[in-house]
């Protein structure tokens, strides 16, 4: 008995000693949330460059996809607004940084931060190609229309009741349901019906694309729409054009002067002084030329012709020169030994 009661003890001694080492501890709640809280305040640290993104409908599989995609420059961090909301704070008072503080309101919905020291664009183009086709589930909101294209469906006459309750014009075509014109089953944003998907899932069609969209963009300290992006070059010198025009149209109405308007002004003033000189007897120089022509309008008419025979004489004449450069020598009889009178 004692013997038996000595094995016993030994292996309740020895039983949570294994165990320990083959299974690790569990973290805890509060374990979890010190570890978040140092990994997002270290991505802070790192990287000044944040994609706000949303992820409805995004599983984890393409989410491991998207994330083996973007490795290297880019870190894809995921988690509950308010613990990312918490870390920021946290990571704003410890440093004294509050520039971060900027994508607290950001935070809203399922959405996740992509840390990044590559180029915004280039990220953001890759992470849209990381789009997956899904079906049309019931109560989904659309976030396109879908539109059934007309065609042949490949259902057995049978069917047709089931595309008369959806008003879908059908005839039956070689033993199978053959839609006649295109129809817009779904419009964006209104939810699926059971019918619309049940229709859509025996079609085929997975109408609906998913994956991580780009809500908003954070800059060392700027935040902007991803709109900004997709602006080039051109389109900046539109906008800045287009700006200037209006400064230079504000600065005329009011006659305030500008870097833009001051060339206007100075037309526009010699305008009025050359007015003043022609309706007195004050003058300078332009205006007795624009007198001269005022008492003889025909001034302008010769003017204007010897404009332009003046331009076009010069080219004559080189075109005659180079005409006569081009005129060999003619050469005679007897420098080519031929001479008639031998």
């Amino acid at each position: 008995m004692a013997l038996d009661f000595a094995v016993q003890n030994s292996r309740s001694q020895t039983t949570p000693s294994s165990s320990s080492t083959t299974m690790a501890p569990k973290q805890t709640k509060a374990e979890k949330k010190i570890a978040y809280d140092g990994k997002l305040c270290q991505l802070l640290e790192e990287y000044g460059q944040i994609l706000v993104v949303n992820a409805d409908n995004v599983g984890s599989n393409q989410l491991q996809n998207i994330r083996k995609g973007l490795r290297g420059d880019s870190v894809v961090l995921m988690g509950k607004n308010t613990m990312m909301k918490r870390s920021v704070r946290m990571h704003a008072e410890k440093t004294g940084n509050n520039v971060y503080l900027s994508l607290i309101p950001l935070l809203v919905g399922n959405v996740g931060l992509i840390f990044t020291k590559g180029d915004l664009k280039e990220v953001s183009e890759e992470v849209a190609k990381y789009k997956v086709g899904a079906p049309a589930r019931v109560g989904l909101v659309a976030p396109i229309d879908v539109v059934v294209p007309p065609g042949n469906t490949g259902l057995d006459p049978s069917q047709t009741s089931f595309f008369q309750v959806l008003n879908i014009p059908t005839k039956i075509n070689k033993g199978t349901v053959e839609i006649i014109t295109p129809v817009e089953l779904i419009r964006k944003g209104e939810k699926v019906g059971s019918s619309e998907a049940a229709l859509l899932a025996k079609l085929g069609i997975r109408p609906f694309s998913y994956g991580l969209v780009v809500l908003s963009v954070y800059d060392n300290g700027s935040v902007f729409s991803p709109e900004v992006l997709d602006l080039t070059e051109d389109d900046l010198i539109e906008k800045f054009v287009a700006g200037v025009s209006i400064a230079t149209s504000l600065s005329l109405a009011i006659s305030f002067p500008t870097l833009a308007a001051a060339p206007h002004m100075f037309v526009n003033a010699y305008k009025n002084v050359l007015s003043v000189a022609v309706e007195t007897d004050y003058s300078f120089p332009e205006a007795d030329k624009v007198k001269e022509y005022l008492k003889d309008p025909s001034k302008f008419a010769v003017a204007a012709v010897a404009a332009p025979a003046a331009d076009s004489g010069a080219p004559a004449a080189a075109a005659k020169e180079e005409e006569k450069k081009e005129e060999p020598a003619e050469e005679s009889d007897d420098d080519m030994g031929f001479s008639l009178f031998d």
